[in-house]
């Protein structure tokens, strides 16, 4: 499993002192690009060389505690199941040292012609990167 440390600024906090919920959905979204850099795939040279993009194709997410200012936490990623045109993952969000579950959720991430934005498969090796059970 993947975790991608962050630290809580002011900025991501609403007026009651805590993360506001939508914050938490950028948090998923930076570990996730975290996640693909550590397997070795940037972005931006997956769109240039293999002419791909991801998208979001759907999301689900339960908040369980906030999370406040300068706090440390972890943003994990867990792939589970990888179809010729996306891949589903397990995200969470984890509070300090004791990892409390502050939101967990899974998301499906489409793969996508840059130019079309119609389904594309995989590139393969991007597939043989992704950790399996």
């Amino acid at each position: 499993m993947f975790v991608w440390p962050v630290r809580v600024y002011y900025e991501d906090t609403d007026a009651g002192g805590v993360v506001y919920y939508a914050n938490y959905l950028k948090f998923l979204e930076r570990a996730r690009t975290e996640w693909l850099r550590s397997l070795g795939f940037e972005q931006d040279r997956l769109r240039e060389q293999e002419g791909i993009i991801f998208a979001v194709r759907s999301i689900q997410v339960e908040f369980h505690k906030p999370a406040r200012f300068n706090e440390r936490l972890g943003v994990t990623v867990q792939p589970l199941r990888c179809k010729p045109a996306s891949i589903l993952l397990a995200q969470s969000v984890l509070q300090g040292a004791a990892q409390r579950l502050l939101c967990r959720g899974t998301v499906k991430i489409a793969c996508l012609n840059a130019d079309s934005f119609i389904p594309r498969a995989l590139p393969r090796r991007l597939v043989a990167e992704i950790p399996s059970d």
